[in-house]
């Protein structure tokens, strides 16, 4: 088998919208992009985001959107909205809509690890 060139991709996230700029990210990662796209292989190239604190959410998802995670006491759960964490850790929130647009095996770690945030 041969090696695989890793395209580059450079994104700006100025006034664009999150979901399109993370279905534009998943599929760079899966490598949907190239020609001789393979699903069991990992074909994907980097991304590199600029601006992600920049980018704008559609409809009335920074009031509706929550985030989740499990508390040390059983059956209690942590719930933080969007308009919370968005300023702090907005490529945070690009990463994790990310992750879950990719497919659910055991590249995925790997794809995701090829997307860098630069300010």
């Amino acid at each position: 088998m041969s090696s695989i060139k890793r395209e580059k991709l450079t994104i700006d996230a100025t006034d664009k919208i999150m979901g399109r700029i993370a279905t534009q990210i998943a599929m760079h990662l899966m490598g949907k992009t190239r020609v001789d796209y393979k699903p069991n292989i990992d074909m994907g190239g980097s991304v590199d985001v600029l601006n992600v604190s920049k980018m704008k959410l559609s409809g009335k998802k920074i009031e509706q959107k929550l985030y989740q995670r499990p508390t040390p006491y059983i059956g209690h759960l942590k719930t933080t909205q969007l308009k919370n964490i968005f300023p702090q850790k907005a490529d945070w929130v690009l990463t994790k809509a990310v992750y879950r647009m990719l497919p659910k095996n055991k590249l995925r770690d790997q794809m995701i690890k090829r997307l860098h945030f630069k300010n």
